[in-house]
């Protein structure tokens, strides 16, 4: 009895071992929740993010630059020969004399110094706006990061459905391919078709099963790459939800969405706000070089004395230690940057350049999207115009087919004929596949040249 428990208890153990190994279940997954993992895992938006904490640290902090140096130092020094000081001693109670001493003085010495130092210029005034618009340009720059991301993803998962709609296509062909092939062999049994339609059927069988299972490698492929995208292990199982319909509808007008662009795009919002930071540090750097700065000084020091052995005597008798220190206040001004050709004027043209640079960057980027909208518009209308007449395919191709199978049960055309129909009707039906799924990523195209929310012209991607 005892070992029969036993024996159950192992039983249980290894159908659980095996269901955790064996049985796991897909992860079911959406548009949006992929999009959240991804944003939430992905590793080059972590690093964005990180950038993006240093910038904000630097502005919730700009005020710290008008705190002064301090610096606290202490010295033990040792002199590499002995010197001596000479002088007379005065008596002053008769009999009066003059007596002359040397004494030789302690090679060591000991000195402490405190120092204080602020330095104030006009640059530092504008410095705290440059530190502000620099993270305003982190958080765009971050904020492109993650709609890229975003973009990829959607596009990502619409190709894997594109690609799982194929496989399952080219499985219902592989199906119709094996019943066109008992249909021939039985025909061929009944002595009603020659055995040459037979071969043809099989050979057409068999050609599309290689086919088939590249399509699932391809796939699995894609899979280990989209769980790699959002953070996962790679041979993580998805469920993915299918996406609505594409409706087609109207797009709104080209002028509308090249305004919204230049209001919205995050590639040209991004050079504008890296303009503006560069234009302002410019300014700063313009200032610390052609106006004076005023540094506020102080100094306390405290020397042990130097005719006393800091190894012999005591330290802690006040006496011992001569204090010294100072307040200062300095008016300068840095002359080479007066002068065109020094390293400090020829910085500033440097930074000049760069805004220039930028601005030339800013106009391509203000045409390459306004040519990109353009571009994508003309593709979408062409993908409805296409769509259309594909579907108009599809329907004729249903027909068509339709009617050569029932010829050839009755004898009428031969096996050529009813396969070239069926490739026709699989060509046409992922051709409309294709144009619904082309039309979905062209719109988050669109909606990134724009800069407008996802899912605002493709509703059909799930939102």
């Amino acid at each position: 009895m005892i070992r029969c428990i036993k024996s159950l208890g192992l039983a249980a153990l290894l159908l659980l071992l095996g269901a955790l190994l064996f049985g796991q279940e897909k992860m079911p997954l959406t548009p949006e929740s992929a999009v959240e993992l991804a944003i939430r895992n992905n590793l080059s938006l972590e690093s964005s993010r990180v950038d993006l904490d240093t910038k904000k640290r630097a502005s919730d902090l700009v005020w710290n630059q008008f705190l002064p140096d301090l610096s606290l130092a202490g010295t033990l020094s040792r002199q590499n020969w002995a010197t001596t000081s000479q002088g007379f001693n005065i008596s002053t109670v008769p009999p009066y004399s003059i007596l002359p001493y040397s004494i030789e003085m302690p090679q060591w010495n000991v000195n402490g110094t405190f120092n204080a130092t602020l330095t104030f210029s006009f640059a530092l005034i504008e410095g705290i706006k440059s530190f502000r618009l620099n993270y305003q340009a982190g958080q765009v720059n971050f904020e492109k990061a993650r709609a890229q991301i975003e973009q990829n993803v959607r596009k990502s998962y619409n190709n894997i459905l594109l690609l799982q709609q194929s496989v399952a296509l080219q499985k219902e062909n592989l199906e119709t391919a094996i019943r066109r092939y008992e249909m021939a062999d039985a025909n061929y049994r009944a002595g009603l078709a020659p055995r040459l339609t037979v071969l043809q059927a099989q050979v057409a069988m068999e050609n599309m099963k290689p086919t088939i299972s590249e399509s699932e490698n391809n796939l699995k492929a894609l899979f280990s790459s989209f769980a790699m995208t959002l953070g996962l292990p790679f041979d993580t199982s998805f469920e993915l939800a299918a996406v609505s319909g594409t409706d087609f509808a109207m797009l709104p007008g080209l002028g509308e969405l090249i305004s919204q662009a230049s209001n919205g795009s995050l590639d040209i919002l991004e050079l504008q706000a890296n303009l503006r930071y560069l234009a302002s540090a410019r300014k700063a750097q313009a200032m610390q070089m052609y106006t004076p700065y005023l540094r506020f000084g102080w100094t306390l020091s405290s020397t042990y004395n130097p005719m006393l052995d800091p190894f012999k005597n005591t330290w802690f008798d006040r006496d011992n230690w001569n204090k010294g220190g100072a307040f200062s206040l300095v008016l300068g001004i840095n002359l080479n940057s007066l002068f065109p050709f020094t390293k400090e004027g020829q910085a500033l043209k440097d930074t000049d350049n760069n805004v220039r640079k930028l601005n030339i960057g800013l106009a391509q980027a203000v045409r390459g999207t306004e040519l990109q909208i353009f571009t994508t518009v003309n593709a979408l209308e062409q993908i409805r115009t296409n769509v259309e007449a594909a579907q108009l395919t599809v329907n004729l191709a249903e027909e068509s087919y339709r009617q050569t199978e029932e010829a050839y049960r009755a004898g009428l055309q031969d096996f050529l004929e009813v396969q070239a129909a069926g490739d026709q009707l699989s060509q046409a039906k992922l051709q409309v596949l294709s144009h619904e799924f082309n039309y979905l990523n062209n719109l988050l195209d669109l909606e990134y040249y724009t800069g407008i929310s996802f899912g605002t012209l493709s509703s059909g991607a799930g939102n």
